[in-house]
């Protein structure tokens, strides 16, 4: 008996032309190039938001809307401060908490020199206030004794979140300081007297809890310590206010600088 010859099976997946070799030979390069890039998108992912960007930007609106609230009212009310001191916004000294921020957003202004003091730790500072620290945009100095800047330095002080925390023997010597580097005045961010919310952070971190005064004790305290409120100032910032639909949630008050 004769045997017919036998043809050799072919198995699906031994030469690619089984049912599915196909579409998986086409698809395991596809799955590759993917996953490469895909791989390569975190990695820049992870650089970009370590090197302060816009994972660090979210945390810093976070961070300084929600522990410094007068600092954060300082960045929404630049544009009204540039209305009410035209010029004067040229070269601008900010003091406060976070004060990094705050030096960052008038940077971006045209025509516009910027510095900071910041008056507390800053351990915790990301990438970006690192960077201002070491070219010198910003110092981290004790506001308690005289600031290391020559008289009327600057166009414009700025001070936000920090006159709370000073008792009055402080005060006596710190905000005629303040003044005296300014040629046109200083501007004071001070919390409102029903928040008081005194945080167990805040007095570890600052010596004491914030010290909400009414406008009626700053007012009795320029007076007795020789600083003049500038009014028609006052009246340029409350109109450029009311234009811009603008409303504060601190006290905020203009000073005249030093004679």
């Amino acid at each position: 008996m004769s045997r017919r010859p036998v043809l050799p099976s072919r198995r699906f997946g031994d030469s690619g032309g089984g049912l599915f070799s196909t579409s998986k030979s086409r698809s395991s390069p596809i799955l590759t190039v993917g996953l490469i890039v895909v791989g390569c998108l975190l990695v820049i992912a992870y650089h970009y938001r370590s090197s302060g960007g816009f994972g660090g930007q979210l945390e810093s609106v976070s961070r300084v809307e929600g522990d410094y609230l007068c600092t954060s009212e300082v960045q929404r009310a630049i544009p009204i401060l540039q209305k009410a001191y035209g010029d004067g916004m040229h070269k601008v000294l900010h003091v406060g908490p976070d004060t990094c921020y705050v030096v960052s957003k008038l940077l971006k202004e045209e025509e516009t020199e910027a510095c900071g003091i910041e008056p507390y730790d800053i351990e915790d500072a990301d990438s970006n206030c690192k960077a201002l620290i070491r070219r010198g945009f910003v110092r981290v100095a004790d506001i308690k004794f005289p600031l290391p800047y020559r008289p009327k330095s600057f166009s414009l002080v700025i001070v936000s979140d920090t006159l709370d925390f000073l008792s009055p023997r402080y005060l006596n010597k710190t905000l005629p300081d303040l003044t005296r580097v300014s040629s046109d005045g200083i501007v004071i961010f001070t919390g409102l007297p029903g928040n008081q919310k005194a945080k167990v952070a805040d007095v570890s971190k600052f010596g004491r809890a914030a010290k909400r005064r009414s406008s009626a004790w700053w007012s009795r305290f320029f007076q007795q310590t020789n600083l003049e409120e500038n009014d028609a100032v006052s009246k340029k910032f409350e109109q450029a206010s009311t234009t811009s639909s603008f409303v504060p949630r601190c006290q905020i008050f203009h000073l005249k600088p030093l004679n």
